[in-house]
């Protein structure tokens, strides 16, 4: 049967060729963006663990520079450690010529005390980003090692703990030499901390030495609002009857000499050691107190080096075997940590890679297949478009009847 009005050939024609369009147009969109799943109306579940795995690989670019900066702070500890063995070898070359009779030891124990103060200089540096592993501020740090995903999807960090070794000569000590009412350690040797509030505050601390006599070399340190002053025990004042009150009249000479706006700071003569403080300024002040005793840190005993005599000289040999062992220790203890850090960042860079792999195979196209359908779908169009042509005539062999 034969009709004008519905035109069944041409209907499947158009249908076929619309079809066609269809999957040419998503060729054409794969071609384009390279992926056979750019959106979620392509496939939901696979551009939903796409999008989740490519969220970990950029977490992973975090944790890589996380790891970069790990790995400097403790290439820096193990630096300062190994200088520090190799200071400390040059000490017992020179505490060994001391032991003969017939040799300068003055001589010998000014080089000894350059060497330790090389070595209180490299701890002091040994820092990056003003982390330091070696002086005794710090425990341990924590470094970002991964991001660990579970069945259920749910992240959790972790972390590789660097233990930090002690290498200085002085340490920290909290509460050792502060007292009053506004004492409170609160970690890192912070032995005294108060606010001072505006417009009129007033807190009183006491230095004293608390049952441990001061020694040449214990510092004594004191920071107000952001700004530190600091003062360091020589042996005149260590030998004095009165050194608390020494080291507090320097104190207060320094932080009037920083300028603090609206800050008093008096000097009470009548109790050893005692500052009072006073803020009639207009802004708040933080006041933080610090104690380093000279002989607590890991290389502490380095302050009892000693060679002008042939006893000192022969005590001072023991002694520097066991802080040449420290040493070493500390150094081999850092290159552990800082080997770990490294396997950890190359694993990293190649799981990493592995992810962004695993990622192209679920939602990246084939080209050469993509290319080849291309070219047969663009055929098929022409087909299509040729066939529905023939189609749409097919209703004028009706006028034949008619004639």
């Amino acid at each position: 049967m034969s009709s004008i009005l519905t035109n069944t050939s041409a209907m499947i024609a158009l249908q076929n060729l619309k079809s066609i369009n269809g999957n040419l147009a998503k060729t054409q969109e794969q071609i384009s963006t390279g992926k056979t799943i750019s959106s979620a109306k392509d496939n939901s579940a696979i551009w939903a663990i796409s999008k989740v795995m490519e969220s970990d690989v950029n977490s992973f670019k975090g944790i890589s520079d996380s790891l970069a900066l790990g790995e400097s702070t403790v290439a820096v500890a193990r630096q300062a450690s190994e200088t520090v063995t190799d200071l400390l070898t040059q000490m017992k070359s020179k505490i060994v010529a001391a032991q003969q009779d017939n040799v300068d030891r003055g001589k010998i124990n000014d080089d000894v005390a350059a060497l330790r103060d090389q070595i209180t200089s490299v701890v002091g540096a040994a820092q990056f980003n003003g982390l330091n592993l070696v002086d005794g501020s710090t425990a341990s740090a924590s470094i970002l090692a991964s991001l660990d995903r579970d069945a259920a999807g749910n992240v959790t960090a972790s972390s590789i703990t660097v233990s930090a070794q002690s290498l200085e000569i002085g340490g920290y000590v909290a509460n050792d030499i502060f007292s009053g009412s506004s004492v409170g350690a609160s970690g890192n040797g912070d032995a005294v901390a108060f606010a001072l509030d505006a417009g009129g505050g007033n807190e009183q601390i006491e230095i004293a030495e608390n049952g441990t006599a001061f020694a040449a070399g214990d510092q004594v340190g004191l920071n107000i609002g952001g700004q530190s002053v600091s003062y360091t025990v020589t042996a005149e004042d260590a030998a004095a009857t009165t050194t608390a009150d020494i080291v507090s009249v320097a104190l207060k000479s320094k932080i009037d000499a920083l300028g603090i706006d609206g800050l008093t700071v008096d000097y009470d003569s009548g109790t050893p050691g005692t500052l009072n403080f006073t803020n009639a300024g207009t802004v708040d002040l933080a006041v933080s107190g610090q104690f380093t005793n000279a002989g607590s840190g890991g290389l502490g005993a380095l302050s009892t080096i000693d060679v002008s005599t042939a006893g000192n000289a022969s005590t001072s040999l023991g002694a520097i075997e066991t802080l040449i062992d420290t040493a070493i220790s500390a150094a081999a203890a850092f290159g552990s940590a800082q080997g770990r850090i490294e396997t950890q960042s190359d694993y990293i860079s190649k799981l990493s890679d592995a992810l962004k792999s695993g990622i192209g195979t679920l939602v990246d196209a084939d080209m050469e297949e993509a290319s080849a359908r291309l070219q047969a779908l663009q055929v098929q169009q022409q087909l299509g478009i040729q066939s529905l042509s023939i189609a749409n005539q097919a209703p004028q062999s009706i006028l034949s009847l008619f004639r």
